[in-house]
C-alpha cells in the first residue's frame, strides 16, 4: 500500500472518529482512531472509508469477543463475515461432527471434513481467513446448565443454532448478563433475524413465549443452501451493526425474509411485562 494511501486512510479515521464524537458521544465510534498497520490497512480498507464505520468502528471490531454458536449453516456464513471484518476473539461453538448432509450448505466444511468436528473444522478455515485475530473452538452443546457460563464475558453473541430450546436458553443467559443478542432462523428458502439488547428491547422470549408444538427441522422440511447463505449474511450484518453503530439494528421484532418470492416483512413487537428472561431488567 502506497503512503498516500495510508495517510489518506489515517485521516478519514481521525476526521470520521472526530465527527462521531461530536455527534454522539456516547457511542462506540467514539473512541480515538487508532494507529493501524500497513497490513490492517489494506485489509480493512473497503470498510474503513465507509462514512459510517471508520477507524473507531474498526476499533471496536477488534476489541470484541463474540461468541458464535453453531458451526453449521448460518454459523458458517456468520463466522466467515466476523473473521473477515476484524472481529478480534471469535468463540466457535458446536458439539456435533461434519457430515456429509452438511456439506451443501455449511461453507466452513469441506468434503475431508466429514467426522471431524464442527468447532476445530470451522476454526481451521476462520484462522486461514484471517490469522491476525484469535478463534476459539468450543466442542459443547448449549443448554441450560452451561448457557451462563459459556455467555460470561462476550461482548456479543450470535446464535445460529436451529433448537427452541437452545436458543431459550442462550436467551436467557443474554439476558441475565446484559450481552447483546443475535437471533436467527432458516428453514426450506424463508429465514428471519432478529436483534435484542437486554433491558432496551424486545428478547427473544418477548417474541416468541410459546414453544412450538411441533418445531420443523432440517432434516424433515429441507434447506436450500443459498438460503442459509443470505440469512447468515444478513445475522452477520446484525451483528456489526450492534459493534459499530454502522446502523440501527433489528430490534423490537424481527425481520421476515421468503427468499422464494424475494419478499421481506419487518414484525414488530415489543418487551412483555410478564416475559420471565427480561422483564426483571
Amino acid at each position: 500500500m502506497s503512503n498516500s494511501r495510508r495517510g489518506f486512510l489515517r485521516e478519514l479515521g481521525s476526521v470520521v472518529g472526530a465527527a462521531k464524537r461530536a455527534i454522539e458521544p456516547d457511542s462506540p465510534a467514539a473512541a480515538p482512531a487508532p494507529d493501524f498497520t500497513a497490513a490492517e490497512l489494506e485489509r480493512y480498507s473497503r470498510q474503513l472509508v465507509l462514512p459510517e464505520w471508520g477507524a473507531a468502528g474498526q476499533l471496536a471490531v477488534s476489541e470484541a469477543s463474540v461468541l458464535v454458536i453453531g458451526a453449521g449453516a448460518l454459523g458458517s456464513p456468520v463466522a466467515m463475515q466476523l473473521a473477515g471484518a476484524g472481529v478480534g476473539r471469535i468463540g466457535i461453538l458446536d458439539g456435533a461432527a461434519v457430515e456429509l448432509s452438511d456439506l451443501h450448505r455449511e461453507a466452513l466444511h469441506f468434503t475431508p471434513d466429514v467426522g471431524a468436528p464442527k468447532a476445530e473444522s470451522a476454526a481451521a478455515k476462520l484462522r486461514c481467513v484471517n490469522p491476525e485475530i484469535v478463534i476459539e473452538p468450543y466442542r459443547v452443546r448449549v443448554d441450560a446448565t452451561n448457557a451462563a457460563a459459556l455467555v460470561e464475558g462476550q461482548h456479543l453473541v450470535v446464535d445460529c443454532s436451529g433448537s427452541f430450546a437452545t436458543r431459550r436458553a442462550v436467551n436467557a443467559a443474554c439476558c441475565a448478563a446484559r450481552v447483546p443478542l443475535v437471533e436467527a432462523g432458516v428453514l426450506g428458502m424463508a429465514g428471519l433475524v432478529m436483534s435484542i439488547r437486554p433491558s432496551s428491547t424486545a428478547c427473544y422470549r418477548c417474541v416468541f413465549p410459546v414453544a412450538p408444538h411441533d418445531e420443523p427441522r432440517s432434516a424433515d422440511a429441507g434447506v436450500v443452501g443459498p438460503a442459509a447463505g443470505a440469512i447468515g449474511s444478513l445475522q452477520a450484518l446484525e451483528a456489526l451493526k450492534l459493534l459499530t453503530g454502522l446502523a440501527p439494528a433489528i430490534a423490537d421484532g424481527f425481520l421476515q425474509v421468503d427468499l422464494a418470492r424475494a419478499e421481506f416483512v419487518r414484525v414488530r413487537s415489543a418487551r412483555r411485562a410478564d416475559c420471565p428472561d427480561c422483564s426483571h431488567l
